[in-house]
Parts: structure tokens; C-alpha cells; sequence
């Protein structure tokens, strides 16, 4: 996800604050207008907190794998999103150098970024690694990824035209003054481990995931490396149609697996204070009569595009097209902002479908942590998703190369 998670991160990972610094009151779920009914809810861990960190790709996915550990196993563990960062990091610096700085050193990452940690360095609980090297109670990297962004411009202008043996040295020394230094043993509940042994205590299989986005820039049914800047490892995934997305993702959560979903946020009708996001048609004047009409052609610009999305209840929802789909992608309109993970499905008080997400901004939200997002929202808004592979619908998967 791109660096304008830092953003919402810092408005919305510590939400419920004014300007003043004051703690703000959650929203009362009767003063929204959407009355939520559950219908699939899948067992998961509890919401977790990235606060003002732009590293929403790894508390998301490693609330994802630690549902699936749930369903395996029937264990609750609570792994370190902060061992993740700390590796992709190192990783994405080496290439950062290697590309000569023409690639993305952000906070920023992919779904993929956090099994192909599991695989190739393992895992820790969260107990043993917080992350929280720094003299903070709650993640903050502002000063982190600045300290970084610089030591990494030096380090690619090659000052002395060769690297020196020391810069690779010098970062893991930063991450390890803000995080912590990643032990190569520990005990936990009575067992020594290390990082790779206590991920495959789990017996999860990090290549038994698949991931899939919508767009016909690319052939469908076969992979393609989605172009985002925070696709650093250039991983890839497979192209399906876009109602196929959606049919995935409803297989996936009626066999009780949950889904890692990457979207874009920054749209009016998506309103995390109030609990819902939804992608509401235009009104025009033809849809207003008599004293509405006069009141609305009397309001400012600036009133009537903040009249748009406010919402007294459900509202009319543009029917999204593949190609409407990829026009939004094509222009930036949809952009890679956020990670966050499927957990069920729900409908409204007019029958409407939705999905409830659970996200990574803490809980002191109108649903403690969770919204529901309506399934034009999804079909419009998805940047790729990442399931099971047994969540995966036969007919589907018959179709990819």
C-alpha cells in the first residue's frame, strides 16, 4: 500500500482525537442511518493498532495468516508485525541500491511481503518482538522513516563511486536502535525457539496462498506483477474477471477462510467514523423536486460536493463496470492505500450486501475496529486480495494458467 496510508494513518490510525488533543467520542451506531445484520462472521483475532505507521500491509496480513493458524490449529497466537517490517526493510534497501534509489524505500508494502517473510526468515510472537525500541507505547515511525529515507539517500549517491562494506551495517543498526535487535533464539511458553522454527510449529505452507486482482491491462487467468509503487518484491498475481473477485472472495468466507484485502480508501463515501463504505451515484437535478432542487442550486461548490457524502441511511450505488473499474485504476481515481482483512458478510436494513472488514486503527471506532463495505465499494475500489488456496472455487481455479 502507498505512502498515503502514512496520512490516514496519522488522521485515522489515532483516531477519535481533535485538534485539541482531546479524545473525541465514538459515533453512536443509530445516529449513521445503517442498521448492520451479520450473516457469516469468521472466527479472528483481535483487532490490532498500527497507529501512526504507514505498515497496514503487515498488521493486516499477519492478522489474515493468524486466522488461518486459528482455523488449522484452533490456537490464538499474536505474531510481530514489527519482525516483518524489520526484514522488508533490509530487503527493500538492498534493492532500493541495487535500482539505483528508482524504485519505493517507503513505509508502504504488499500482501506478499509478509509470507515471504515466514518463509525465508520465519516468525515471532509479538510478546518477544513489540517493535517498541523507542521510548513509545504505541508505533509511531515518523522519525524512523525519516532517519531512514535520509541515511538511504546518502547511501545511494555512492559519494565515494563504490559502497562501502558498511551501509548495509549501518541500516540494520538504525532499525535495531527503533525496533530492536531480532534475537536469534528465544523461549516462549516454555520452548526455545528460533524465528524459522516457531513458523513452522504452525505448519502453514506460505505457497498453498494465491492472490488475485481485476484488470484487463493484463490478460486474465494468467500472473502479472500489479504496477504499484509498493511492490517492491514485484510479486505477482493472478488477473481474474471482476465479478470472479468478488465470487472468490464470497467462496472463500462461506468455507469459513477469511481474505487479505488491499483497496483504496481515500473515496468520500468511505467513512470510518461512521462504520460503512459505499460508492453512491451522482445526484443530478433531475432526481430533486420543488423546495430540494432550489436548495441545491443555491449551495457552493465547495457545500454541495460536501452534501454528497452525507448520509442519512442507504443510498443508490453506482453499478460498477470492468471497464469503469479500470478507467478508476488508469487515472490514479483508485489507488493502493490500505491493507486490511475480510472477516464476514452482512446487509443493511434495505437487504443491500456488504462485507464486514476488520482493520488495523484500533478499536475506539462505532464497531469496535470493524465497517462494512458494500459490494459496488469492493468491485470499484479492490486492488488484489489474497486467499487460501482451498478458498478458491474450482471453476476458478480451472481457468488459470
Amino acid at each position: 500500500m502507498k505512502k498515503i496510508v502514512l496520512s490516514l494513518g496519522l488522521a485515522l490510525g489515532s483516531i477519535f482525537y481533535t485538534s485539541a488533543g482531546t479524545k473525541a467520542e465514538p459515533v453512536d451506531p443509530d445516529s449513521t442511518g445503517f442498521k448492520f445484520t451479520d450473516e457469516i462472521v469468521i472466527k479472528t483475532t483481535p483487532v490490532k493498532d498500527q497507529n501512526k505507521t504507514g505498515t497496514c500491509w503487515s498488521f493486516s496480513t499477519v492478522s489474515f495468516f493468524e486466522n488461518e493458524i486459528l482455523k488449522a490449529t484452533g490456537k490464538e497466537v499474536d505474531l510481530s508485525e514489527m519482525f516483518i517490517v524489520h526484514h522488508c526493510y533490509l530487503d527493500k534497501a538492498i534493492k532500493y541500491v541495487r535500482m539505483d534509489g528508482t524504485i519505493n524505500f517507503a513505509e508502504g508494502g504488499n500482501t506478499h511481503d509478509v509470507p515471504y517473510v515466514f518463509k525465508n526468515y520465519g516468525a515471532l510472537p509479538e510478546e518477544v518482538y513489540s517493535g517498541l525500541n523507542y521510548g513509545e507505547d504505541k508505533h509511531n515511525h515518523k522519525e524512523l522513516i525519516t532517519v531512514m529515507r535520509n541515511y538511504m539517500d546518502g547511501v545511494k549517491s555512492i559519494p565515494n563511486k563504490k559502497l562501502s562494506t558498511a551501509w548495509f551495517k549501518g541500516l540494520e543498526g538504525i532499525l535495531d536502535a527503533y525496533l530492536g535487535v531480532m534475537p536469534e533464539k528465544f523461549t516462549f511458553e516454555g520452548k526455545e525457539y528460533t524465528p524459522r522454527s516457531y513458523w513452522d510449529s504452525f505448519g502453514i505452507n506460505v505457497d498453498n496462498y494465491l492472490k488475485f486482482s481485476s484488470f484487463t491491462h493484463h490478460p486474465f487467468y494468467e500472473k502479472f506483477a500489479l504496477e504499484v509503487a509498493d511492490n517492491w518484491l514485484w510479486g505477482m498475481c493472478y488477473n481474474v474477471k471482476m465479478n470472479e473477485l468478488k465470487e472468490i472472495t464470497d467462496y472463500a468466507l462461506s468455507k469459513g477462510y477469511s481474505v487479505a484485502w488491499a483497496a483504496d480508501v481515500s473515496e468520500g463515501g468511505f467513512q470510518w467514523y461512521n462504520g460503512f463504505a459505499i460508492l453512491p451515484k451522482e445526484r443530478t437535478q433531475a432526481d430533486m423536486e420543488g423546495t430540494e432542487l432550489a436548495r441545491w442550486v443555491k449551495l457552493s461548490d465547495k457545500d454541495r460536493e460536501a452534501e454528497k457524502f452525507e448520509f442519512k441511511g442507504p443510498v443508490p450505488e453506482i453499478e460498477v463496470t470492468q471497464e469503469m473499474r479500470q478507467e478508476m485504476f488508469d487515472s490514479h481515481e483508485t489507488s493502493d492505500d490500505h491493507g486490511m482483512v475480510i472477516v464476514g458478510t452482512a446487509h443493511d436494513q434495505e437487504g443491500n450486501r456488504y462485507y464486514k472488514v476488520k482493520n488495523s486503527w484500533d478499536t475506539n471506532q462505532v464497531y469496535d475496529g470493524y465497517f462494512y463495505v458494500s459490494e459496488a465499494y469492493f468491485l470499484a475500489k479492490t486492488i488484489d486480495i489474497m486467499v487460501n488456496k482451498d478458498a478458491v472455487p474450482k471453476s476458478v481455479i480451472s481457468k488459470l494458467k
